[in-house]
């Protein structure tokens, strides 16, 4: 199965739907207030960091039926095209197939959308006509682009069934930006910004959603810019990563304190974490590097140094807005969406309700297949984004070597009451799911 020059495998999709995955010649943009709009992705990752909600009618809920065909950034992609049930090979459920195409970075209006266009902002005024900028390329990439091009090790966890969404063998829904990375540098492009919607098998908590969205950035540099400064290239690249990313934070935090922490990433060497001291305590805003060589050679910059970044732009906005919930960004509630306009960056988002949780507990022995990525699966399945937390309360094992878990699943809608009887059908139902699906024995 030979990987086409846009990263798929020529099995894993229609013919139509390669056809329309070129990377299109970008062209440079002015300094604006509002930057290019519609435009190609960085590792595992510099980032720290769904289900169609119940029938029952409300007038401010929002319904998100499971379609059969969507468009992204002009590509048709079919149900079947990514769900497939005969593949053992595939993980993708019907909720992650509907949150295809969505693309919250790209509607100007909305928290995600307002912060990428603010770092643009700051790209256009201190490097004017220099850095390209990417957001439509299809998150439906090759296990190659999203992984062994950016040297993720073979035994990573990242590349298990319990992290990464597979349509096949390989082929996954990219887990983070950079895997289109080589192919951006093998065009030969030196200085861009990718930003994309990414997905990742998670936990069901308020701070993570197997959906959510990075932004990355890179800038190769030639010889002759780092031999005038007197210092090797790694220096070079470094301070000039640090500077350019201590000015963002500055822009969207204002004056704040900052430190950079060492770190690893299989992509960068040396790494670091940036962190700055806001609301009283230090929030980790980003991670980044100098490139490895190695990534660099092996697609045609053999003389070359370069730097990247990467950051997590759901992480920032419930920071810099205030938002306390991290479904809340794909609520379509008017209550939500009406509290955000272009351009007005850090507006404090006004809880609108607050409606009581419902908790049901679920023991069961556990299998030694069992992860809790798995039962979150489930649960999102069943319930959807009326899940609002999954924990472990409890754990035991008994004589026989037999592991018993306890989970509390917390039910909460964010825009009404939710009833005794929808709850109990809905603990009913993740209970039978449960046991038929993850080969676990219930208590």
């Amino acid at each position: 199965m030979a990987v086409t020059r846009y990263g798929l495998c020529k099995s894993s999709l229609p013919r139509h739907v390669f056809a329309a995955m070129s990377i299109t010649h970008p062209t440079f943009i002015k300094p604006s207030p509002h930057p290019l709009k519609t435009s190609p992705s960085l590792p595992i990752s510099f980032y720290s960091t769904s289900a169609s909600l119940s029938a029952t009618k409300h007038p401010h809920k929002s319904k998100h039926p499971i379609v059969s065909l969507l468009d992204n950034c002009g590509v048709k992609i079919n149900k079947d095209d990514v769900v497939r049930e005969s593949d053992p090979a595939n993980n993708v459920p019907d909720s992650i197939f509907s949150k295809l195409g969505l693309q919250l970075h790209r509607r100007d209006h909305h928290p995600i959308g307002i912060l990428k266009n603010a770092i643009y902002d700051y790209f256009d005024t201190n490097y004017p006509n220099s850095f390209l900028k990417f957001d439509d390329l299809c998150p439906i990439v090759s296990v190659k682009a999203n992984f062994d091009d950016v040297l993720v090790p073979a035994d990573h966890v990242s590349r298990s069934y319990n992290d990464t969404y597979y349509i096949d063998a390989q082929t996954v829904l990219r887990c983070h930006t950079s895997a289109h990375q080589a192919e951006l540098l093998r065009k030969g492009y030196t200085h861009f910004l990718v930003t994309g919607d990414v997905y990742r098998r998670d936990s069901i908590d308020s701070t993570h959603y197997p959906v959510f969205h990075q932004m990355e950035g890179f800038r190769v540099f030639s010889p002759d810019e780092w031999m005038a400064s007197g210092m090797d290239a790694t220096s070079y690249a470094a301070n000039n990563l640090k500077k350019a990313l201590e000015g963002l934070a500055q822009h969207l935090f204002g004056a704040v304190e900052m430190r950079w922490v060492d770190t690893y990433f299989p992509f960068t060497n040396p790494s670091f974490e940036l962190e700055i001291y806001f609301q009283e305590k230090w929030l980790e805003v980003l991670g980044c590097g100098v490139t490895e060589q190695e990534i660099l050679k092996r697609n045609g910059k053999m003389d070359n140094v370069a730097w990247a970044f990467g950051l997590g732009l759901e992480r920032l906005a419930m920071v810099l807005f205030e938002i306390p919930d991290i479904r809340l960004f794909w609520s379509n509630d008017l209550r939500f969406t009406s509290q955000f306009s272009e351009g007005q960056l850090g507006v404090k988002f006004k809880p609108f309700s607050k409606f009581p949780p419902c908790y049901k507990d679920m023991s069961f022995w556990i299998s030694d297949a069992f992860t809790e990525n798995n039962l979150c699966e489930v649960v999102r399945g069943i319930a959807g984004d009326l899940a609002e937390e999954v924990r472990l309360i409890d754990s035991f094992t008994n004589k026989k070597g037999m592991t018993s878990h306890c989970y509390r699943i917390a039910y909460r809608s964010m825009e009404r009451s939710l009833t005794d009887e929808e709850i109990n059908q809905l603990q009913w139902d993740v209970r039978e799911a449960v046991q038929s699906k993850l080969n676990v024995v219930l208590r």
